[in-house]
């Protein structure tokens, strides 16, 4: 049965084409596009739109429950340095914010979620009408992975996964079996360049999720531009969490890793 899905929409590529993947399936688009972060070309691709700053959480309840949306998802990256930018609350959201142990992301989008969930808007998985896009397990690209780059998978997977715990960040660069660069409030492609810099050619980057990971946000994504930042920073090998990772586009995706020999790999945790 068709529905009005909620939408609410951060930076990139990724909310267009789960908007376009909606609508085609039948369902009626009903967006609220950040004004801090999303793509103006969202416009396009919703059927019902509002712009709205991050702060205001009230006004973004209430334009999905004006048009009856009982189920939301949220696509884009929503950077983590907004919290210390010049964002105004509305009233729910300072009251929501002054409730908050601390201000790691899984703890600020947890709390914000409840907030939509109390109202009767119930958030899907951010890969809802994606999943044929989700990361495979093992090799995805032509280019196998050499001896010296599988010892860089395996010394630096389980490090990833304990600061995915701590919510510091979901990707580390390794090369030569130490860790280059550790993701933290910049994110993926920052850090990826940043390894580049300090380490050369042939780093090894890995990207996983978090052990109990909410997949209703911030669910590991990767792109085109995640590519342009690995061959910026002479980067070979891009290791995912099997299962839990989500390649924009995906076959476009591979394509442009195989022209460029990149290796993408899935690791199942």
């Amino acid at each position: 049965m068709n529905k009005a899905l909620g939408l609410i929409a951060g930076n990139g590529t990724f909310p267009l084409l789960l908007a376009e993947e909606a609508k085609r399936r039948g369902d009626t688009v009903i967006a609220v596009a950040l004004k801090e972060e999303a793509d103006p070309s969202i416009e396009k691709h919703a059927d019902q739109l509002a712009w709205l700053s991050i702060g205001q959480l009230g006004k973004t309840i209430a334009f999905l429950k004006d048009h009856g949306v009982k189920e939301a998802v949220m696509a884009g990256q929503v950077k983590h340095t907004q919290l210390f930018r010049n964002i105004i609350p509305d009233l729910r959201a300072a009251k929501l914010l002054a409730k908050l142990i601390n201000k790691k992301a899984e703890s600020v989008l947890s709390t914000v979620i409840n907030e939509f969930e109390a109202e009767g808007i119930h958030f899907l998985p951010s890969s809802t009408y994606l999943e044929h896009w989700m990361c495979g397990n093992g090799l995805l690209t032509r280019r196998a992975v050499t001896s010296e780059e599988g010892a860089d998978i395996a010394f630096g997977v389980p490090l990833a996964r304990q600061i995915a715990a701590q919510d510091i960040g979901q990707t580390i660069i390794v090369k030569d079996r130490t860790v280059v660069a550790v993701e933290a409030m910049e994110g993926t492609d920052a850090c990826i360049r940043r390894g580049g810099e300090i380490a050369g050619p042939g780093c090894v980057v890995i990207k996983l999720a978090r052990p109990r990971q909410d997949l209703r946000f911030d669910i590991p994504v990767v792109g085109i531009q995640t590519l342009t930042s690995l061959l910026t920073a002479g980067v070979k090998v891009l290791a995912l969490e099997a299962g839990k990772t989500l390649l924009l586009d995906k076959d476009n995706f591979l394509k442009e890793a195989n022209a460029a020999q990149l290796t993408i790999t899935g690791v199942q945790i």
